[in-house]
C-alpha cells in the first residue's frame, strides 16, 4: 500500500471519529518471484491440465482481531480507491457493521489481499487488493455477457479455458452449454477458489459446478499455462482482475500471441477490457494489439453498477475466421438454447 493510500484512509477515518485505527498495510500483491514459485507445488510429471487442489486454509483473521481491512471505516463503509481510476471513489455500506458480523473473511494470500464482507444492499462482496471483484447482486451482468457472447458466436464450442475466474461465475455460465465437454479453470491463487466456495456457494461458486466431471482446476500462472498449449481450446475467457499485480502479465502482447496459438482454428478469445469512460487509451491499445494477431477484433460492453463508472467491456478476437461476435450462430438444439435463455438475468 502506498503512503498516499494510507494517508487517505487515515483522513477518512479521522472524519469518522476514529483516530487510533490500526491499518493493514501488507495488501499488495506478492513479488514476481513469489508469483513464479509459490503457485501450487505439483510434481514435474503432472500434466499442465491436471486438476490441482489443496486443503482449505480458510480462517477469518478479522473475526479475532480489532484491525480493520484497508478501505473499511469504523462507521461501517467500504471505500474502494484504485490508481487506475484517479479522482473518484466508490463506497458500499456494510450490513450490521462489526468485525464479527460484516467482515466475513480477510487474509493475505501468497498473491494478494482477499476480503469478503456482507454489504447492506449488494449481498456478499469479494475484494482483491482493495478492489471490488464481484457482488452477489450484480455479478450476472458481467459473467453472462463474458461467457454467452463468445460461446453463442462459435458453431460448436467443446473445450473452454478460463484464465482467472476463481470465483466460479464464468464456470457457472459455461456449464449451461450442452456442447461443452471440457473446461479448464486456471486460477493462480487457490485461496480465491476456497473463499468463493465458502462465501459464494449460492451464487457464483456452486459446489456442483466445481465438482462437475468436465471441469479441471489448475493453480498456475496463466501466462505460463497458455504458453504451453497449442490448438487446444475453442474458447479462451480472460476473466482477470485489473492489469496490475498478479494479472499484469495477462495484458501484454506476448500473452495474446500465446492465446492465439492455444486456440483451435475458428476459436474465439474474450478478455476483460476495462471501462471506456476512464481507460479509453488503454482499450484502444488493447483492441489494436488484438487486431494485429486475430482475424477480427471487437469490443463489447455491459453495465455493472459496482464497477468503475458502472461499465465494463470485453475485447473479442476470432482466429482464422472472419466473423463477427455481434450475432449468435444457431448451432445448438433449440431445447438447450431455450433453457439457457430462461436462466439468464441480463
Amino acid at each position: 500500500m502506498s503512503a498516499l493510500a494510507v494517508d487517505e484512509q487515515r483522513e477518512l477515518d479521522a472524519k469518522d471519529g476514529g483516530s487510533s485505527t490500526t491499518f493493514v498495510t501488507n495488501g499488495s500483491a506478492a513479488s514476481n518471484d513469489n508469483a513464479a514459485d509459490s503457485t501450487e507445488q505439483v510434481d514435474a510429471a503432472t500434466p499442465p491440465t491436471a486438476t490441482v487442489e489443496r486443503p482449505s486454509r480458510l480462517a477469518s483473521s478479522s473475526s479475532s482481531s480489532s484491525r480493520l481491512p484497508h478501505g473499511v471505516s469504523r462507521k461501517g463503509w467500504f471505500t474502494e480507491t484504485e490508481t487506475m481510476w484517479p479522482g473518484q471513489k466508490f463506497s458500499l455500506a456494510l450490513e450490521e457493521f462489526s468485525a464479527d458480523k460484516s467482515i466475513l473473511f480477510h487474509e493475505q494470500s501468497d498473491y494478494q489481499e482477499i476480503l469478503v464482507f456482507r454489504s447492506a444492499q449488494y449481498g456478499n462482496v469479494l475484494c482483491l487488493d482493495g478492489v471490488i471483484q464481484l457482488t452477489e447482486r450484480d455479478e450476472f451482468g458481467y459473467h453472462e455477457i463474458m461467457v454467452h457472447v463468445p460461446l453463442f458466436a462459435h458453431p460448436n464450442p467443446r473445450t473452454v479455458c478460463v484464465v482467472g475466474g476463481g470465483d466460479g461465475g464464468c464456470l457457472r455460465e459455461i456449464l449451461r452449454h450442452d456442447s461443452v465437454e471440457r473446461v479448464v479453470l486456471v486460477e493462480i491463487d487457490p485461496m480465491v477458489v476456497h473463499v468463493a466456495k465458502q462465501f459464494f456457494a449460492s451464487s457464483t461458486a456452486s459446489p456442483a459446478n466445481f465438482s462437475d466431471p468436465r471441469v479441471e482446476i489448475v493453480h498456475q500462472d496463466a501466462a505460463m499455462f497458455i504458453d504451453q498449449c497449442e490448438n487446444e481450446f475453442d474458447i479462451i475467457l480472460g476473466d482477470t482482475s485489473d492489469p496490475i499485480g498478479p494479472a499484469e502479465s495477462l495484458f501484454q502482447p506476448e500473452f495474446y500471441k500465446s492465446m492465439y496459438q492455444a486456440l483451435r482454428p475458428g476459436g474465439i478469445v474474450c478478455v476483460q477490457a476495462e471501462c471506456f469512460w476512464i481507460h479509453l487509451d488503454f482499450i484502444s491499445d488493447l483492441v489494436a494489439c488484438c487486431a494485429d494477431m486475430f482475424e477480427t477484433a471487437e469490443y463489447a460492453t455491459t453495465m455493472v453498477p459496482t464497477y468503475p463508472c458502472g461499465q465494463i467491456g470485453f475485447v473479442l478476437g476470432c482466429k482464422q475466421r472472419v466473423n463477427t461476435c455481434r450475432r449468435p450462430i444457431q448451432r445448438q438444439s433449440s431445447l438447450n438454447e431455450q433453457a439457457i435463455l430462461k436462466q439468464l438475468k441480463w
